[in-house]
């Protein structure tokens, strides 16, 4: 049955959107989004979602607002359930209330779905609060394009001791501070505009009407902008928190599965990066190949584990199956320590684990520990490296090598996304093959390009692509020395 959300989904930073943005995008099969919107909104999509660009650069409209309610209309007929994405909230300025009445008029079922608007998050971010006892007792929060066309009472503004919020007015500037203060504000009140707030580009100029526009200027600041003007500007400095975090500043991108993802992308979160989400990997379960295996798990004195993903497709399987774990015997070892976590979580404590991402490692922890004779099961990707099952083989191990999954290339759903990516960091192989093929060589030469380990770096070298490498191969040691390397003007 269609239906129509109009969604709120705020300012920028991705963990604005509210509970309910995020279950409804998932729901729709054909959506519409603006400029506005956060580059990573997109990644809560379904991968059979229809897509449209409605955006509209300033000066330059892609579609017309009629013709946006025209679309939304016409999919909602087709059957779609259509969601509106809108940065921000819908009906602040978000001309939502005129999409809402075009469906009204046809008789199609929607909801609203609020989102966390600009005029106080991206003022919360940039340390200004929008009110504050003894300095704003009230806010207004006015278009700036209004402001142009002379349609605000600016004498009335004037008067106002409460906080002023313009939106979109950043090409009027001039003329918002002209007729406040040619309408009695005082030509020394404090004035801040803040740029793209809540994301990794957002930047603040401070001043007054007096001078806020030649500091504006040189600080050659774009859309979109927030104007705010009040008493509570001065309170930047000491409420800032946003931009002093670690990594504010830096938009980075994960190159993992999504599911891989999550973990890494909120401690960077944390450390004020705000993170891209480019899969360029998705992992095909072949575990069907163990079904000859099965009956032999019972009699295997060592299983070897190189990845998280082998682990978590491996008990997948055994799930499956209905196999009971309890008559596995064998010895686990991993290669890194988020693989041992892994089986930590499943109640495994390993026997041995290679404290880095590499097989070198594993290879001469493990074999000393290696009979003649006994048997070895090695779960690993159908593109996993010969090295291991080479070196272990020499001990007189009988290996089972079984590859029961496949990395293949992800999709990307916003490729645009990448333009505002500062660092990305690759994590294997064919992470960096499969962004190749999704973005470009000379693309990715523009960024700042980190690898785990040496062997991630070996196809990046082949791409005449520099990076660098990271002293501690794991994701741990990437945290570590991103900080670092950030605080040396990375």
């Amino acid at each position: 049955m269609s239906k129509v959300y109009i969604i709120g989904t705020g300012p920028g930073d991705e963990e604005l959107l509210t509970l309910k943005a995020v279950r409804v995008l998932k729901e729709c099969t054909a959506v519409l989004y603006d400029r506005l919107v956060s580059n990573n909104v997109l990644n809560y999509l379904n991968k059979n979602c229809k897509i449209y660009y409605c955006g509209k650069e300033p000066g330059a409209h892609s579609k017309t607002q009629e013709e946006i309610n025209e679309l939304i209309v016409k999919l909602a007929k087709e059957g779609h359930i259509v969601g509106r994405i809108k940065g921000g909230d819908p009906y602040v300025f978000g001309r939502g209330g005129e999409e809402v009445l075009a469906l009204v008029n046809e008789n199609i079922s929607f909801e609203v779905v609020p989102g966390v608007t600009s005029p106080i998050a991206v003022l919360n971010y940039a340390g200004i609060p929008i009110t504050h006892r003894g300095m704003a007792q009230s806010f207004h929060v006015i278009t700036g394009k209004s402001a142009q066309d002379l349609n605000v009472n600016f004498k009335a503004l004037a008067a106002e001791e409460g906080t002023l919020v313009f939106m979109m007015g950043l090409s009027n500037l001039d003329n918002i501070v002209r007729e406040l203060i040619a309408n009695g504000k005082l030509s020394s009140v404090p004035c801040g505009v803040v740029m793209r707030g809540t994301s990794a580009k957002q930047k603040k100029v401070i001043g007054t009407l007096e001078n806020i526009s030649q500091k504006v200027k040189e600080a050659n600041l774009k859309s979109p902008c927030i104007i705010v003007v009040g008493d509570v500007v001065t309170l930047n400095e000491k409420l800032s928190w946003y931009e002093n975090k670690p990594l504010f500043g830096k938009n980075i991108c994960i190159t993992r599965s999504r599911k891989q993802s999550e973990n890494l992308k909120n401690k960077l979160v944390k450390l004020g990066a705000e993170v891209t989400s480019f899969n360029s990997i998705e992992i095909k379960s072949t575990s069907n190949n163990l079904d000859e295996y099965i009956n032999k798990f019972k009699d295997y004195d060592h299983i070897v584990f190189t990845s998280v993903n082998s682990v978590e497709t491996f008990f997948d399987y055994l799930i499956k199956k209905a196999y009971d774990i309890r008559s596995i015997k064998a010895k686990i070892s991993t290669i890194g320590r988020a693989t041992a976590e892994s089986l930590n979580k499943r109640g495994i404590i390993v026997f041995s684990k290679a404290k880095e991402f590499v097989g070198e490692g594993l290879v001469s922890i493990l074999k000393p520990h290696l009979k003649e004779n006994e048997k070895l099961l090695l779960p690993c990707s159908a593109k996993s490296r010969q090295y291991i099952y080479e070196e272990l083989s020499k001990t007189g191990v009988e290996i089972d090598k079984v590859y029961i999954y496949d990395t293949v290339c992800g999709n990307v759903v916003n490729k645009k996304s990448f333009d505002e990516v500062d660092i990305v960091f690759f994590t294997s192989p064919s992470t960096v093959k499969n962004m190749v093929d999704m973005v470009g060589i000379e693309e990715i030469k523009k960024k700042q390009v980190i690898a785990i380990g040496p062997k991630t770096n070996e196809p990046l070298e082949e791409f005449g692509i520099e990076a660098y490498v990271c002293k501690e191969h794991s994701e741990d040691g990437f945290l570590k020395e991103i900080e670092a390397l950030y605080k040396s003007n990375l």
